[in-house]
């Protein structure tokens, strides 16, 4: 039962530094009008905070390596306290950088060692559980655009402050709970993070280039989906909610997903998935009419939500325990900054005067071309972890 408990206040957690990074998309237009700024800058906004969640990974599988699970996870949520705080207080476009960075950077490190630490705590359900923790932080995403449409009736900052005072109060319980559970030692003997990453380097790789790639996609789609769809004729406060459709249909995905997770082998699994949001990318472009983008909306937010617990269920049931936590900060850090220059480019192709449509079936097209050779690869045998299977 302490177990269950402690996990429970980790899905609070994860649910606030999620909201944290998710909350600027529907944001992005509110920046552009009250700091003047235009799609590339606001889109830089964006990408600064997924930036902010890649830089501290390193660092902090370095600091599992020398502090618990549970000192970390406490670390993170100090620093989302006193970052949503400088984004509430921001009195200028970089300020309110810095402060997205320092969001970021909140979540970053929380992933870096809640993730692990769920894997050890249940070691015999992974993919269900990490579903579960990541339906949790689904449902943040779920949350954010309505909580800005209810803010922007005061003032945008205000959903800021609740989420210090929120991070806060959720940080002191995951500590009451750590200090009544039993914790396991499993990653006792990851002490080594230089040695851990390099001797797992081949599967960092494989799960860096494909999730990290997958995600850049994602996230130069859904952090402009609302500019997107105002550009599709779709009418400002729908194209806003389109966004709560996308990630509504996210949060079954986490909890089917990670149970496939578990009975499915990890690399041919992920290869469907991706495959699936290409083709879910395509209908976005190609939808017209409010249903047929309500129809499309659903189909990319259900398959890009079923990536996430699959591809962290392939990095830590396929990593031992003596290096679990150093190669999985090195692949998070690598996948987070990968992914995190979407929204930039999109927001630079934009602006040069690209259209939406032909900027997002490009990017479509990449990405299918990567899932071909990592079929390819797959079949020769070439793909780390690509032969495993259930957990």
């Amino acid at each position: 039962m302490s177990r269950t408990r402690l996990f429970g206040s980790l899905c609070a957690l994860v649910f606030l530094v999620n909201f944290a990074r998710v909350v600027f998309a529907p944001l992005v237009g509110e920046f552009i009008g009250e700091f003047s700024i235009g799609e590339g800058t606001a889109g830089l906004i964006v990408t600064l905070a997924w930036l902010g969640s890649a830089a501290p990974r390193l660092p902090a599988g370095w600091a599992l390596t020398r502090f618990s699970r549970q000192v970390v996870v406490l670390v993170s949520g100090a620093m989302l306290t006193v970052g949503a705080l400088g984004v509430a207080l921001a009195p200028g476009v970089a300020t309110l950088m810095i402060a997205a960075f320092a969001v970021g950077c909140a979540s970053g490190v929380y992933f870096v060692a809640a993730n692990p630490l769920i894997a050890e705590l249940f070691p015999t359900r992974v993919g269900r559980m990490m579903g579960i923790h990541g339906m949790a932080s689904q449902l943040a995403a779920v949350a954010a655009a309505p909580v800005v449409t209810v803010a922007l009736w005061y003032d945008w900052r205000l959903a800021f402050y609740g989420l210090a005072l929120a991070a806060a109060a959720s940080t002191v319980v995951f500590v009451a709970f750590a200090r009544r559970s039993e914790l396991p030692d499993a990653g006792a003997s990851d002490t080594d993070f230089v040695g851990g990453a390099l001797s797992e380097w081949k599967l960092i790789l494989a799960g860096v280039v494909l999730m990290g790639l997958t995600s850049f996609v994602w996230q130069g789609l859904f952090n402009f989906y609302e500019l997107y769809m105002i550009d599709k004729g779709i009418a400002p406060a729908t194209a806003r909610n389109l966004l709560t459709v996308i990630f509504a249909a996210g949060v079954p995905a986490f909890l089917v997903s990670g149970d496939l997770a578990d009975r499915l082998p990890h690399v041919p699994y992920l290869l469907g998935i991706v495959s699936t949001f290409v083709a879910s990318v395509v209908l976005v472009v190609a939808a017209s009419g409010i249903a047929a983008v309500v129809a499309a909306s659903v189909a990319v937010g259900f398959t890009i939500h079923m990536l996430f617990p699959a591809g962290d269920t392939y990095l830590l049931a396929s990593l031992p325990d003596e290096s679990r936590a150093s190669a999985y900060a090195v692949f998070s850090a690598g996948m987070m900054t990968t992914q995190a220059a979407g929204s930039w480019v999109v927001g630079e192709a934009v602006e040069a005067g690209a259209d939406y449509d032909a900027v997002f079936l490009a990017l479509a097209a990449g990405l299918g071309a990567l899932v071909v050779g990592y079929a390819v690869l797959e079949r020769l045998g070439r793909v780390p972890g690509g032969a495993a299977g259930a957990v």
